[in-house]
């Protein structure tokens, strides 16, 4: 419960899951109009203006001097015999969201939140300007004002700004979350996030972590080399992955549009261009399920190194993460480590200069585990781990349709002969895949793990693997990355045969996954400009392609994709 600035009456915000009538919000908002004509009564704009010389919240706090505060207050004792001179506090004018609001007659306390933290302000009767503190009797909570004094404490040790002039900046009309409990409903916080992000100080910090990881991840890609560069995002052809596009509509044409897939075959062209390395930091979108690790939409890198091929770029993508960790981590202790000033004045050093704080492992939890990116990433095969969790080789195929028989007994009385009619590398892949017992289930979720070796008909834009053993499913020049039971990033040895690739093409457009129902099926195209290309001459490379929504997610410790979006796709309100 908290209480309006203006009110002598506790009120409770609807936004925090709490039950209140039309009119009773009609009743808070229009108190608030009130108050917002009660400031342009004072001559004062409640939707503010231009204010320069604002100085961050946190950075306020850092200024605080206490010699000089003790010096003041010595002078204010000597104020009787007619000895007090300048005012040796430091002077700061900030600007912030009133969240607190504690009204003594001629003296209101507040406490103002702006991107970097919280500080309490005093407005006084005495010191502060008369259109400031008449302003301060009508602010309500969440009123956005800018004030301005000097940096003093409290008997309580509270680091406070004492007013001498309180401006308005906006006008808030909605009342604000509960105080103590904040913004919990987890439906308003993800259609609402602009409440989110002020009412709940973590959620802001969570974005602007994932800010700098993708600040950090481009750095760290354009030092080894590559150049960022901007694919289509509508496109002619929905090709680079096999997935279900988004389809739009371009009417100066009058033709049909897809929303980008993947940036692959664009980035590839590029490759055939001369570009010997780039990247692309993109938006992508599928018109798939939702659930804790998709969104229709998501941001995902993609990377090709010319004449570099899937080794080349498990080490790139080994590196990027442990750099990516380390940076995280260094972030991480300093918002923990309390000795402000001049530790926190080196580590910003440190940060500038793009490397962690010497001797931090880069360790992060993410959930229950404790995941160490210092140590050298696992690596095991597709076949091995298909062993393990089968207990048979992948090559019995006979046996793998028995098992897949025995643990989907309803498709079999459905259609009694839809196992027998699936591709071999199809039955095999579904068993692998399997979330309770395939061979994902397998892997360590404490330890970052590249898969390799997967079966070639399943990674059609991938080069067979060169030595192939006889009578074996024919394997691919294929790693995936897991971390925390996620894949994260898959790596290939990229096929540039133009003859091989239309083959998997066409092989492709048959239609292998035609015994899945129209949500699991996917989006086949036979991109011919692409062949064109690959006959133009492509340089053997190595491809990955990173999911930066994931990645954000593991090192920040949120447990769904909606927490590092920052606008996730929601169903519309009725």
């Amino acid at each position: 419960m908290v209480r309006c600035a203006n009110d002598r009456t506790m009120t409770t915000e609807p936004a925090s899951g709490q039950d209140d009538s039309a009119h009773d919000l009609h009743k808070l908002e229009a108190q608030r109009r009130m108050n917002r004509e009660s400031v342009r009564a004072l001559g004062l704009e409640p939707y503010g203006s231009r204010f320069d010389g604002l100085t961050a919240i946190d950075r306020a706090r850092s200024m605080y001097d206490h010699q000089a505060d003790a010096a003041h207050q010595a002078l204010s004792k000597s104020a009787a015999v007619g000895t007090q001179g300048p005012d040796p506090r430091p002077e700061v004018r900030i600007a912030g969201r009133v969240m607190l609001s504690r009204d003594n007659g001629k003296l209101l306390w507040m406490n103002l939140r702006d991107a970097t933290g919280d500080v309490q302000i005093a407005v006084s009767q005495k010191d502060c300007d008369a259109e400031g503190f008449a302003l301060a009797k009508v602010t309500d909570l969440g009123d956005l004002v800018i004030a301005s004094g000097r940096l003093m404490k409290t008997r309580t040790g509270e680091i406070t700004v004492w007013c001498s002039s309180l401006r308005p900046a906006s006008k808030c009309l909605v009342p604000p979350p509960e105080k103590h409990a904040g913004l919990q409903d987890v439906e308003i916080r993800y259609r609402q996030r602009y409440m989110d992000l002020w009412a709940n100080p973590w959620t802001l910090r969570v974005f602007e972590m994932r800010s700098r990881i993708v600040s950090r991840v481009r750095r760290f890609l354009e030092e080894r080399g590559y150049m960022e560069v901007e694919t289509p995002m509508l496109q002619t052809l929905a090709g680079g992955a096999a997935a279900r596009p988004f389809i739009t509509k371009m009417n100066a044409l009058d033709i049909s549009l897809f929303l980008r897939i993947a940036p692959e075959l664009y980035l590839k062209r590029l490759l055939v261009g001369g570009f010997p390395r780039v990247f692309e930091i993109n938006r992508s979108f599928r018109n798939e399920g939702l659930d804790k690790q998709h969104n229709p939409e998501f941001t995902m890198l993609e990377a090709y190194h010319a004449h570099g091929d899937v080794e080349t770029v498990m080490e790139l993508t080994e590196s990027l993460v442990r750099d990516v960790a380390r940076f995280v981590r260094s972030l991480v202790d300093e918002q923990a480590d309390e000795r402000v000033n001049e530790r926190a004045a080196e580590r910003a050093a440190e940060r500038a200069a793009g490397s962690p704080t010497p001797g931090e492992a880069a360790t992060l939890p993410f959930g229950d585990l404790v995941i160490d990116y210092e140590r050298p990433f696992e690596r095991v095969s597709y076949a091995t781990l298909f062993e393990r969790a089968c207990g048979f080789p992948m090559s019995d195929i006979p046996r793998a349709r028995q098992e897949l028989r025995r643990r989907h007994p309803g498709l079999c009385r459905e259609d009694p002969g839809a196992i027998d009619r699936m591709d071999d590398v199809l039955v095999i892949n579904e068993l692998f895949e399997d979330k309770q017992h395939g061979g994902e289930a397998m892997l360590d979720p404490s330890r970052p793990t590249f898969i390799t070796d997967y079966p070639a008909a399943i990674s059609p834009l991938t080069r067979p693997k060169r030595h192939q053993r006889p009578g074996e499913l024919p394997l691919a020049d294929r790693a995936d990355l897991f971390i925390a039971g996620m894949e994260v990033a898959p790596h290939y040895t990229e096929l540039n045969d133009p003859d091989v690739q239309e083959d998997k093409f066409r092989e492709q457009l048959r239609g292998a996954d035609a015994e899945k129902n129209v949500e699991e099926s996917t989006f086949r195209t036979f991109d011919a400009d692409f062949i064109r290309a690959l006959k133009v001459g492509m340089p053997p490379a190595g491809g990955m392609g990173l999911g930066i929504d994931r990645l954000v997610m593991i090192l920040t410790n949120q447990r769904t994709i909606r927490d590092v979006v920052l606008f996730p796709l929601m169903r519309p309100e009725e």
